[in-house]
């Protein structure tokens, strides 16, 4: 007896469909986005302000402790990680908290589209915002005379790794904040105070108590790695793979509190 022909797969149709979804969510968050421009140049710009400033002010200053290394050249990259933990960490945490309380996350799970899709759109979308702050950073690195990354394999590799870690936590952090009120003054605060005490505004002395503290934070991390592979010392490797290490393990977290925490539903009381 002849056996019945296998009826064609779908797989790859429905691959393609689903990239098609995600590519129109991830348009539609971006329209909404620049749909507000003050917004949008203000979180877009923010980070480089803040470059523009400590630059202006460095001169031709150097950091001993990391090789004579010119200060101008320490705070390129120190800025590219904060550029990328603001737009994955602090503003992520903030918009889905805001979506969360005016109900919007709950429609989203109502609507017909997969929810991981609309989740992916929203992550996608951020890291779009994130690689337009490092790229306007580079640039404004550049007419300041700083070249780019020594090596740009090792400094890829920490800002996806990077990318991927604080989105994860601030989806993590995002289910602790209780309401939407609360969630923009905690999470600048702290962010703020953690960026302060990991050697953004600052270089830190190696082996010193404030470093070693702060080793354990991601946000120091992130900096240390994206500098280690921006201003190769010779001798060092670029590839900080502890430092990325680490990240990874604290992204890791940010996963498992927001799966065991998270709410579509808006809190009450």
């Amino acid at each position: 007896m002849t056996p019945a022909p296998t009826p064609p797969t779908t797989g790859s149709f429905q691959g393609l469909r689903d990239l098609r979804l995600i590519g129109w969510q991830v348009r539609f968050e971006q329209l909404s986005f620049w749909l507000n421009p003050i917004g949008a140049i203000f979180t877009i710009g923010f980070s480089t302000v803040f470059l523009l400033i400590f630059e202006s002010t460095a001169g031709r200053s150097t950091v001993r402790a990391l090789g004579d290394l010119r200060l101008i050249h320490y705070y390129v990259p120190g800025f590219v990680a904060y550029g990328l933990m603001s737009s994955c960490f602090s503003v992520l945490s903030i918009v889905i908290v805001n979506r969360r309380e005016m109900g919007l996350l709950k429609r989203l799970r109502l609507s017909p589209a997969p929810t991981w899709i609309l989740l992916s759109a929203i992550f996608l979308s951020t890291m779009i915002l994130c690689v337009l702050q490092i790229v306007l950073m580079l640039a404004v690195g550049r007419a300041f005379g700083v070249l780019g990354p020594a090596h740009w394999a090792p400094f890829l590799l920490a800002l996806v790794v990077g990318m991927l870690s604080f989105t994860a936590l601030g989806m993590g952090v995002s289910t602790l904040l209780p309401n939407a009120d609360a969630a923009g003054p905690v999470v600048n605060i702290v962010f703020f105070i953690v960026l302060a005490f990991s050697g953004l505004y600052f270089p830190l002395t190696p082996g010193s108590t404030l470093a070693d503290i702060t080793d354990y934070f991601p946000v120091r991390r992130l900096i240390v790695s994206l500098q280690d592979s921006f201003n190769h010392i010779p001798g060092t490797s670029p590839w900080a793979w502890h430092d990325l290490a680490v990240l990874a393990a604290w992204g890791a977290a940010g996963v498992y509190l927001a799966l065991r925490r998270w709410q579509w539903a808006p809190r009450r009381g």
